[in-house]
Formats: C-alpha cells, sequence, structure tokens
C-alpha cells in the first residue's frame, strides 16, 4: 500500500554521508556547498536534452547572464513530443543494441492536462486564433504541443544555443569542480570540452521498463511496450493483455479495443475475484488484481499453449502482452563514481529531486518528479537552478542537504512506500512547486491551475473516453486563467510582441 507522503520543509535527523574521497580534491576548488550567498556570477552551463524540460532550463540559465549550450541527438527541438511513426528493432525495448527511437508519442495522443495547466507562465499555451493548421482543443494532440515548444524556443532565442545531432557519451569531473562534457555528432566526430555546470534534462520516457512474468521465456506470443506503440493496426483481430494503469494505458486500450479480438485489463476497480466488461464494450474485459499489486505481479504466470493466467485465477489464451508498465530512470553518460546512481528506479541522492549534494550546484536534474504538470514544474526547477549558479539563491550546506535526503528516504520507508515511487509526487507536486517558487522568489501556484488539474485527473478516472471534451463546467477557472495570463504579459512576466499580448486580451 502506498502511503501519502508530504514534502519535506525542514531537517530531521543527521545521517553520515557516503565515501566520496575519489572526488574530493576536484570540488575543493569550486564553492559548491556554500550557505553564504556569494557575488553574482555567471558560468558556462551545459544542458543536456532540448525537450520541453531543456528549453525551458536554458532560457532560465540565459535569462540569469549564463552562457548555455544545449545537447541534441536529434534532429529538432521537442524530445518525446516528436511523433514519429518509427519504432525500436526491439518492441519490447530490452535489447542493449536495438535502435533507440526517443519518442514514445503514439498517433492519437492528445494532452490529459487542459493547455492552460500543460503551458509555462512565462509563455502562456493559448489558442492561435485564425491558423486552421493549429489545433484549438483544450485537450490538444501532440503536434499543438510541439508547435507551442517551438514557439517558445523561437520566442526566447533558444534555438541559436542548441547543437542538433549532438549525442552527449560522457559527464564526468575534473579539477576545479568543473565538467568535462564528450559529445559525438551524427557524422562520428567527437568533442571534448569543459563546462562549469550541467543540467541533466534527457527525459525518462525512453529505457521501458517491464513486468516480470513467471514462464514468459517460453511464451510464444509476442511482447510490446507502449515505447513502441504508435497504432491499433497491429493489434488487429489479436487477442490482447494489456499490463497498466496510466494515463497511456487508459487511452490505448480503448483504441486497441476497436480493431482487437479481445482486450484484457487487470483493474484495481473491479470487485476481487471477478471479471467483468467495460461499459460499452464487447470485447474489453476487466480482471480484478489484489489491491497492493504491483505491475511486476499481475500475471501470475505465462505457459507454451499461450495461456495467461491472472492473479484472480482467470485463464486467456493471448497472442500479444502490451506493457504500459512506465520507464526507468537512465543516464549512460554520466560517471560519478557510485555517488549518483538509479536503484529500483530512485535516482539518489537527490536534493529536492533536483541537486544531487555532493556535487551540488555544479550538477542538477530538471524532471525527475512524476505524476505532475511537467511544463510548470520544469519551468520552476530552472529558474532555482539558474538562480543558484548565479549565487543569487543559496542552497543549504552539502550536509544539511543529505541530511534532509536521508530524512526523506526514512519517511518513505517508514510509510512502505516503494524506492519505485520516490518521485512520484502526485499528491504533493503543488506543495513541492509552491517551495521552488518560494526559493526563487516568484509567485506560487495558482488556484485555478491546481483546481483545473485535479479536476482533469478526476474526470479522466470517472469518464475517460469523454473527459477531454466535456469542459463547460469549468470554464470559470479557464477565465481566470487567461485573466492572469493578461497580467503577466502587462506586468512584464512575459517577453511577447503587441500583437500577443492583444491576443491575450481579448481572450
Amino acid at each position: 500500500m502506498i502511503t501519502t507522503i508530504p514534502f519535506l520543509f525542514q531537517k530531521m535527523t543527521t545521517h553520515s554521508l557516503p565515501s566520496i574521497a575519489p572526488i574530493r580534491r576536484a570540488l575543493s576548488k569550486s564553492a559548491a556547498h556554500s550557505s553564504t550567498m556569494q557575488p553574482p556570477t555567471t558560468l558556462n552551463v551545459a544542458v543536456i536534452g532540448a525537450g520541453a524540460a531543456g528549453l525551458v532550463a536554458a532560457r532560465e540559465l540565459r535569462r540569469e547572464g549564463h552562457t548555455v549550450v544545449v545537447f541534441e541527438r536529434g534532429d529538432q527541438i521537442g524530445g518525446t513530443w516528436v511523433y514519429t511513426p518509427e519504432v525500436e528493432s526491439d518492441p519490447i525495448g530490452l535489447h542493449p543494441n536495438r535502435n533507440i527511437v526517443h519518442s514514445s508519442m503514439y498517433q492519437s495522443l492528445r494532452t490529459n492536462l487542459p493547455r492552460e495547466v500543460m503551458g509555462f507562465r512565462d509563455y502562456p499555451f493559448v489558442v492561435k486564433e485564425g491558423d486552421e493548421e493549429r489545433d484549438p482543443r483544450r485537450f490538444p494532440g501532440h503536434g499543438e504541443v510541439l508547435k507551442y515548444l517551438n514557439e517558445y524556443a523561437t520566442e526566447f532565442g533558444i534555438y541559436e544555443v542548441v547543437r542538433f545531432e549532438s549525442e552527449v557519451v560522457s559527464v564526468g569531473l575534473v579539477e576545479g569542480g568543473k565538467w568535462k562534457v564528450k559529445s559525438k555528432s551524427k557524422r562520428g566526430e567527437v568533442v571534448e570540452e569543459i563546462y562549469d555546470a550541467v543540467v541533466v534534462c534527457n527525459g525518462h520516457h525512453t529505457e521501458p521498463r517491464v513486468a516480470q512474468i513467471s514462464g514468459i521465456d517460453t511464451w510464444k506470443g509476442k511482447q510490446i511496450h507502449s515505447h513502441n506503440y504508435r497504432t491499433p493496426e497491429p493489434f488487429r483481430d489479436q487477442v490482447v493483455i494489456l499490463i497498466g494503469s496510466a494515463a497511456s494505458a487508459v487511452d490505448i486500450s480503448r483504441e486497441i479495443a476497436g480493431v482487437a479480438k479481445e482486450v484484457h485489463i487487470a483493474s484495481r476497480s473491479v470487485a476481487d475475484e471477478t471479471i467483468e466488461k467495460h461499459p460499452g464494450y464487447d470485447n474489453l474485459w476487466l480482471h480484478s488484481m489484489v489491491k497492493e499489486f504491483t505491475h511486476d505481479q499481475i500475471i501470475r504466470s505465462v505457459h507454451e499453449d499461450g495461456s495467461v493466467v491472472f492473479q484472480d485465477g482467470s485463464v486467456v489464451r493471448a497472442d500479444i502482452i502490451l506493457h504500459c508498465t512506465g520507464y526507468k530512470y537512465h543516464f549512460p553518460f554520466l560517471e560519478t563514481n557510485g555517488i549518483v546512481i538509479v536503484e529500483d528506479n530512485r535516482v539518489e541522492p537527490l536534493y529536492k529531486h533536483v541537486f544531487p549534494p555532493v556535487f551540488a550546484p555544479s550538477l542538477s536534474f530538471v524532471g525527475i518528479p512524476w505524476k505532475v504538470a511537467p511544463f510548470f514544474m520544469f519551468e520552476l526547477q530552472g529558474k532555482w537552478i539558474a538562480g543558484v549558479l548565479s549565487n543569487r539563491i543559496a542552497l543549504p550546506s552539502q550536509e544539511d542537504m543529505m541530511e534532509d535526503v536521508r530524512a526523506f528516504y526514512s519517511l518513505l520507508e517508514a510509510s512502505d512506500t516503494p524506492k519505485r515511487y520516490t518521485h512520484n509526487i502526485a499528491d504533493h507536486q503543488f506543495g513541492y512547486d509552491d517551495w521552488v517558487a518560494t526559493e526563487c522568489g516568484c509567485p506560487i501556484s495558482e488556484e485555478w491551475r491546481k483546481e483545473m488539474y485535479f479536476a482533469a485527473i478526476e474526470n479522466m478516472l470517472t469518464k475517460p473516453e469523454t473527459y477531454r471534451d466535456e469542459w463547460v463546467e469549468y470554464d470559470h477557472l479557464v477565465s481566470q486563467a487567461h485573466e492572469d495570463f493578461k497580467k503577466y504579459a502587462l506586468n512584464g512576466h512575459i517577453i511577447l510582441d503587441q500583437k500577443k499580448v492583444d491576443m491575450l486580451m481579448d481572450k
């Protein structure tokens, strides 16, 4: 059972630090761990990834006066929002030598949050009136999000600092507390450069996590991870077992049901030891599962004859198992002598999910927490990092940050929360956002943002087929959002040309 974990705002029990002797000399010349404010400084900063997190990090770093280079392995900005019909050579995404496809977008994907909540505060995600090529829906498709990110990058001059088709292959600490970044171009050219700081924004929707199933090695059916799902056509006339219950699983299961012979899902909403048809579908079956089971325990076993045995005892002969089971954090380029690790999908140790205490502030991460309103959180984290690097914002000492981290982990353990849920901050994300905002000296989360977010999540659970297109009862929240957008523009919080200000004022 997962217990809600409150965000830690204060120091708790002291714990010893890990051994860091091999890197002490490298850090000795840096001012990385001072709670005393230093004179303002500008640094040379490498940002890894040009998705939403990397773009807003670059924007905030440049606003603080830092020099920025953004490394992007692809040929365009947008990260996971760049849709491609291409899929990986290994459909389940486990083979180490498979061709890597960064995006996990499926063709029909629409946002599961309203555009007002999706957007950055500094550049609201408003409808582009009069442009027939744009998607005006409150919950737009992935293509509209990508266009928005491109406009953001254009507005704030981010393109000029992005190195496309430049993959970071290693990041390691060198003398003086600086970082050597080794990158490789598409043509195979290798470049090594020294940076004062590195901000990791490479996302966490590329390395699939799959359920461990007894007997899977001899099962004759096909497995695929949702990372490689694009359209329902490959599932036509098939019997499909879908593992997972997050937003993508909800969408994909219903889309597949339109062409598949049968779709079977394990669901916590079904009474124990029962099976029921999903309302409105003749071929979509919900199987009960024990409430405390994880994705790895939904299926009891599979067998050579194609049978799949659920935990409720029911048996289905299936053609395909579709894993909608999430992703692993993956930083193959990061060399920290074992100081920063990923263990059971926890990136540790991280102070407030951003700074590894030993390397703070010269190494940081944007976008680690999940089940959040992502772009807004990215923006706040980017502001925090940029302000800390310029000495405008002070961090606690290394010891105090480590104390906070260990106290947080102890609280998770005491509440029986598995490690892999360390970065799931759904229940306290706005407390987290507001804490970071306060550190940055900027306004906390607006009430309309919170209300719209929770309304969308509740409606997704209660009416998944229609919630995106039934939003009239929340129009008052939309109006409040647009009133705030006007204020931001007029108060200079957003850099907009007059046409865009007029557009906001007309809303």
